[in-house]
């Protein structure tokens, strides 16, 4: 009976010379694991001192745009260029009021120091 069942199958007009499919799930396979493991790879951490960190310098985007470039001309400047001290000293600057701006006073005070200093060490430039 199980020949008769293969010899129906194997008769029944059905060909199996190509199958795409057998390639697929191994192939998918693969590409997930390179994605996953470049993403391991990307190199930032994702502790939760990181993760506050970068929120914290995530609020500056607002103004100052994910690539650090403003708007020149309309009052957001160029923040990109900075090292991570000159941007630190700047934001202290602000808060200590003895740097003039318009909102960034008023936001610089709303930080501590340490917070401040993690906002420098995340945007600041890698030189």
């Amino acid at each position: 009976m199980n020949s008769l069942k293969m010899g129906i199958l194997r008769y029944s007009g059905v060909m199996r010379t190509h199958q795409p499919h057998k390639h697929i799930k191994p192939v998918a396979l693969i590409l997930w694991i390179f994605g996953a493991l470049s993403t391991c790879a990307y190199g930032q951490s994702n502790t939760p001192t990181a993760l506050y960190q970068r929120s914290l310098a995530a609020t500056c985007a607002n103004c100052h745009g994910t690539d650090g470039k403003g708007v020149p001309n309309g009052g957001m400047p160029l923040i990109n260029h900075l090292s991570k001290k000159q941007m630190l000293e700047q934001l202290l600057a602000y808060k200590a009021g003895t740097k003039a701006g318009t909102i960034m006073p008023q936001l610089c005070k709303g930080y501590t120091d340490e917070q401040l200093a993690a906002i420098a060490q995340e945007l600041g430039s890698h030189e």
